[in-house]
């Protein structure tokens, strides 16, 4: 199985904490945050990495080079900024199968992959999205879904926003689903491919109850100090 990763992301809100560093190279207990993806992603079943890398890349390139623990590495260049889609798509260019689980370099959902992939076969589905039920949606906004898990609709972040699945960050992606739409080279996953076209493309959810934390904010950034010594080597 293959995955791509976007870790590429600048951790603006995490500047004062995070200085000059790809977000996915953020220090936990001393190893970059995409250190300890890359070992989930092993355990998983995971044999070939695809890194899709845009600002301070050389960060990345230089400490995982192309092999990790057995697993392949490759590289897909952002020279300028693609957005969440974008980054995708061009990292699609590598993938050699017909599908690949997608990731962001920035948050870790302990999900079963091989379940994910026996869902997504099941359903017939262009594009699955891992689902986490929190309580309180208010920093992700939400995702609707009805009895057979196809996604229905999306909901904007609200801070009055109680609970509720949101988006996990964890996509399993048929090729010829982002290959054969018209996306262009430049655009955001979440509001002009998930958004667009839940409706008339099979989009689905795989609702999980892993263990899920996004670094995005300083106070989760800090958190995984704490959580992530259970999962060192």
């Amino acid at each position: 199985m293959e995955a791509i990763i976007l870790a590429g992301g600048l951790g603006t809100r995490l500047k004062g904490v995070v200085n000059d560093l790809p977000k996915s190279m953020a220090s936990v207990n001393g190893h970059p945050f995409l250190e300890y993806l890359l070992n989930y992603l092993l355990g998983q079943g995971i044999r070939k990495i695809i890194l899709s890398v845009g600002y301070k890349r050389d960060e990345i390139q230089s400490y995982f080079k192309d092999h990790y623990k057995g697993m392949m590495i490759t590289y897909a260049i952002e020279e300028e900024p693609l957005g969440t889609g974008g980054g995708i798509k061009n990292a699609f260019k590598q993938v050699e199968d017909n599908l690949a689980f997608t990731l962001n370099g920035d948050s870790l959902f302990r999900i079963d992959f091989k379940a994910m992939l026996r869902t997504h076969s099941a359903s017939g589905a262009d594009l699955t999205l891992a689902l986490r039920y929190l309580e309180d949606t208010g920093r992700y906004g939400t995702v609707q879904v009805n009895n057979e898990k196809r996604i229905t609709g999306f909901m904007e972040k609200d801070s009055d926003s109680g609970p509720g699945y949101i988006n996990g960050g964890v996509y399993l992606i048929n090729k010829d689903f982002i290959e054969k739409e018209d996306f262009p080279q430049k655009f955001s996953m979440e509001k002009d491919c998930f958004e667009k076209y839940y409706q008339k493309a099979r989009i689905f959810g795989y609702i999980s109850k892993g263990y899920f934390l996004d670094i995005g904010i300083p106070e989760d950034y800090q958190k995984a100090q704490d959580d992530f010594k259970e999962f060192e080597d």
